[in-house]
């Protein structure tokens, strides 16, 4: 706020500005509202995109180009045979309700993730850990079954953020961490604020106060912007309005690119999509540039396999689905559904899936398939399509990262049990040199792209936009994250 002041100087009156104070608030948009705020009991990527790095931490964590940092470990050193890694944790660091953070706490947050009655939505990243033994108050050693090579990585991921049994119960409603940002208020259906922790053990953030704003109608997303109601959406949810606010000097347009590979999810548990035939002729039923113009307005990559472009092992699969009607006709014909079939089309609330499901349907008609479209709000997807495997198919984008393990689970939401796939992935997940695993993962994208386990759409594009002068902001999502604990206003 400027003010201006008078100052008496050699007998005159002179007109000072007082100097503009730095802005120390901000207002970042969010298309959809978390359904609680704990990262290791849920799937939802809102979750991590309040919490993460912000309010809670790992013993490792991702930077914003996906490479891994320390976290609540400050080292690290693994055993010979790989079947050891012990973490030297920092020093100092307490939680937010004053709780000392001690290797007691990591061990309690790896036992609770690998239980039996565990509710991490990501329990495989735990897979292989035997025990979590405890040196003393700052040193910690988690002993495995066989070399894990993408360990540290996957003690990156928010379901491995350390949590404290004191405040483990409640984490859901009110969030206690070790980050530089501590839970404020939840006013469900409209926002939580996070205010800067005074305590924090690391680099103090420069903002005092964050709001993350759930607004899920694009239009209304738009307007808060050019009202400066809101400084800041990461991932805007109207690109066709990015070409209005590139002309616009108050703001800039962030492209960059993320973990989400967009699917056309397929129920393989259930008629007629068991049929490996018809899950090739829905492949080849998809045209994917045009999904991509009419739905993204031209923003994201088509891909073949569940497997980011941006990563050195990608191996491009597009050519084995190609856009091919006839075939598509052909292939329902050998399967035995010369007339086609009709199933549904589960859409959550996101404009990739909502506009991009209107422009599938339309393809799928064009071969013989009838799918009704079923709109859901995101809590329902979860219930309905993620937990009970009640759909056809259904259309989202999985932001989390190097994610292709997903299809070693038997009891994953799309119902795929490949022996080969989980031979291929405990192989990898006991291999430490990056060539082999490479090899690995080339191996694994071919063999779910030739059995078209799902509809491979495209990579999706990161397109934010912020008010002009704030500096900080991911450009690319390695993780599904808005990490403000570098942000600020320049001045």
């Amino acid at each position: 706020m400027k003010s201006t002041q008078l100052v008496l100087a050699g007998g005159l009156l002179l007109f000072a500005g007082a100097a503009h104070a730095q802005q120390t608030d901000l207002v970042l948009g969010m298309q959809l509202e978390p359904p609680h705020l704990d990262p290791t009991s849920a799937a939802a990527a809102a979750i991590d995109e309040v919490t993460y790095a912000n309010v809670f931490e790992g013993l490792t964590r991702f930077a914003s180009d996906g490479s891994v940092l320390p976290g609540l470990a400050e080292s690290w050193e693994i055993a010979p045979d790989g079947l050891s890694w012990v973490f030297n944790l920092r020093q100092g660091v307490t939680f937010h309700d004053g709780a000392p953070f001690t290797a007691e706490d990591v061990a309690f947050s790896l036992e609770r993730a690998i239980a039996e009655d565990s509710t991490n939505a990501q329990k495989q990243l735990f897979d292989g850990i035997n025990s979590v033994n405890v040196i003393d108050d700052v040193t910690v050693e988690i002993g495995l079954d066989v070399p894990k090579g993408a360990l540290l990585s996957n003690l990156a991921w928010g379901d491995a953020v350390i949590v404290s049994p004191g405040s483990a119960e409640t984490n859901t409603t009110e969030p206690v961490g070790t980050g530089p940002f501590r839970f404020s208020n939840w006013v469900q259906g409209d926002s939580v604020e996070l205010v800067r922790n005074p305590d924090y053990w690391g680099e103090p953030a420069k903002l005092e106060e964050v709001t993350f704003k759930f607004i899920s109608d694009p239009t209304a997303a738009f307007a808060a912007l050019m009202a400066g109601d809101v400084d800041a959406f990461p991932v805007f949810p109207a690109p066709e309005n990015l070409a209005q606010f590139e002309a616009d000097p108050r703001f800039n347009v962030i492209v960059g690119s993320t973990e989400g590979e967009t699917i056309l999810s397929t129920n393989n548990g259930r008629e007629p999509f068991d049929n490996i035939l018809v899950r090739e002729a829905i492949a080849h039923a998809i045209d994917r540039q045009a999904i991509i113009d009419g739905a993204m307005f031209g923003y994201g990559t088509p891909i073949g396999s569940h497997f980011a472009p941006h990563h050195p092992a990608y191996v491009d699969l597009t050519g084995m689905s190609e856009y091919d009607p006839e075939l598509a006709r052909s292939l329902l014909e050998e399967a035995g559904y010369p007339d086609g079939f009709e199933t549904t089309l589960t859409l959550p609330p996101p404009s990739y899936a909502r506009r991009g499901g209107e422009i599938i349907a339309s393809q799928l008609r064009e071969v013989g398939i009838d799918a009704e479209i079923i709109n859901v709000e995101w809590a329902q997807w979860l219930e309905q399509v993620f937990k009970a495997k009640d759909y056809g198919l259904s259309i989202v984008s999985h932001t989390e990262p190097m994610d292709i393990g997903i299809y070693a689970r038997d009891d994953y939401y799309f119902d795929y049990r490949d022996p080969v796939m989980a031979a291929l992935m405990h192989e990898l997940d006991a291999t430490a040199d990056a060539e082999d695993r490479a090899s690995l993962l080339e191996a694994a994208q071919t063999r779910i792209a030739e059995n078209y386990v799902n509809g491979y759409l495209f990579q999706l594009a990161k397109t934010g936009v912020a008010d002009a002068k704030i500096r900080g902001l991911w450009e690319n999502s390695p993780t599904q994250a808005n990490d403000v604990t570098a942000v600020y206003w320049e001045e």
